[in-house]
This record gives C-alpha cells, structure tokens and sequence, in this order.
C-alpha cells in the first residue's frame, strides 16, 4: 500500500471503450490519500450519448470512489467538458463526494495551487472548427488502434504502452498547441497570485515550471494511466499505473529556460478579463 498526502486524477472516460478502468480500479487499490481530486472527464457523457460502454470494472471504479468518500477520504470532483452535466450541482456534496467547479489546494509546504479541468483555455489556445473536427475523428481512430495494439501485447505477455501517446509526441502541432496550454495555465496561476495550476484536460501528463510558477498536468486514464501525488513533505511527482508501476516526473527545481524572461512566447499576454473570470469562479 502506497500512502500519499493528496492524489489527482482527471480524465478517465468511464462509458468508454478506451477506459482504462482495470488499471485505476487496481490504482485505487493500492493507494491511500487524504483527498482525492477528481479534475474532470471522470465520465463521459458525451460519449454516452452516441454509444454507451460501462462494463462491471467501470462500475467498479464509481463504487470505489463512493467507497473511498465514505471511509473518511475527502473526495472533491471538479467536472470537466465530458462531464459538464455535473456542473450544475457544483456546491453539493453527493455520496460524500463534494462537487466545486474549482478548487484550491494548498500542498504541506504553503503552497496554493488552482485545480479546474483546463477546458476553460480552449478559447485562447483553440485551433479552427475544421482542425479540431479532424483532430477529433483522428484522435478516435487512434485511440482504438491502441486498444487493439495493446490486446495484442497482452497475448503476448508484455505490459501495456500507449501507441496512441508516441504517435501525438511527434506531431509538431500537437506540442505547440500542448505548449500554448501550459503557459496559458501558468500565466492565469501567476496572475491570480497562485504557486500553480493544477489540471488535466489536453491527456499529456507533465510538468512546467516558469520563474514564478508551477504548471501540474496529472494525465489520463485512457492513453497514459497516469496520476499527479503529493508526498508528505508537499513534493508533486506524476506516476503511470499498470503493470510496472513507476514515477515518471518529480516536480523541476528550475525554471524551464524556454519560458523564462524575453524566451516566453506571447501566448502570456492573456486577456486580463479571461484571467479576472477563471479566477472569479474558483470556489
């Protein structure tokens, strides 16, 4: 059993086929935690309106969640865009789960991070109808060549890797748009006089830290299977959970020098009425 301060989980598409709720479900098994943060896309109720997939492991996960709430794990849900129905019952608590459009956390150290889902910088980091119509029917077919691909790895006995992941890490529009997202995230957190933004949202786990901030993605439950922890001591790190559990990051020490001084693309010049307007809903 692996005990942490504080984990974050976003983006896990229960309702889907290309959940990855056998390796969450084993995660929450294994992990204990303070609070949980749920960082939106938990469901996926867009995806249920056209197909419904919520086998016993998906019903499995809710009931653990449900679980862990009752059994004195603090467990906030912020939805996403998947789950945006919930959104409306932002301020309730249902089966000791609360629900908050935002939140704020502040780690064991002092320091206070935003968390909201991320879909709120679409409207600055957006690409034109037509792309996102095509990334979105691309991004299908690739995730369903990485459900076959990895079946095919399991008949063979090897552990699962996400193809999906390696193909969109050399695409060089997929890493400038995931790049314009994360400065968009840090100069909100900067701005709002915040440590940092934590958010999940664009399925790329990592980290970015600025001169005055610490930008915090924890992944996906879909491609990655992938969870942002806090230690004891306040330290972030991101795990990937299947069959070889590992850390992949720890949180930098330094300032990325492509985001430092006059190296910081324009995307910082973020309208100052956007940044008043994610700060303003924080609850």
């Amino acid at each position: 059993m692996r005990s942490y301060r504080s984990v974050f989980i976003s983006d896990v598409h229960l309702g889907t086929a290309d959940c990855q709720a056998e390796y969450l479900l084993d995660f929450l098994n294994q992990v204990r935690c303070e609070t949980l943060y749920l960082v939106g896309d938990i469901i996926d109720l867009i995806a249920m309106q056209r197909r419904v997939h919520f086998p016993d492991s998906h019903q499995a996960v809710i009931h653990k969640l449900i679980e862990l709430a009752a059994s004195g794990t603090r467990v906030v849900y912020v939805p996403g865009n998947h789950d945006d129905f919930l959104r409306r019952f932002c301020g309730q608590t249902i089966a000791g789960i609360e629900l908050r459009y935002k939140a704020i956390h502040t780690t064991a150290d002092g320091r206070r991070f935003m968390v909201c889902h991320g879909d709120q910088f679409d409207q600055v980091v957006r690409c034109s109808p037509l792309m996102l119509l095509v990334g979105d029917r691309a991004h299908g077919i690739l995730l369903r060549l990485n459900r076959w691909f990895n079946a095919w790895r399991r008949l063979k006995g090897k552990p699962y890797w996400s193809l999906a992941a390696w193909v969109k890490s050399r695409i060089g529009k997929a890493r400038t748009f995931i790049r314009r997202f994360e400065l968009a995230a840090l100069t909100v957190a900067e701005k709002g006089n915040y440590d940092g933004f934590i958010c999940g949202h664009i399925h790329s786990a990592g980290f970015l830290r600025s001169e005055d901030g610490l930008y915090c993605n924890d992944g996906d439950w879909v491609e990655h299977c992938t969870a942002l922890v806090e230690q004891e001591n306040g330290t972030l790190e991101l795990l990937h959970w299947s069959e070889n559990p590992n850390v992949l990051a720890r949180e930098p020490d330094a300032p990325h020098p492509d985001v430092c001084g006059d190296a910081r693309p324009v995307i910082d010049a973020l309208p100052t009425a956007f940044v008043e307007q994610v700060n303003r809903l924080v609850s």
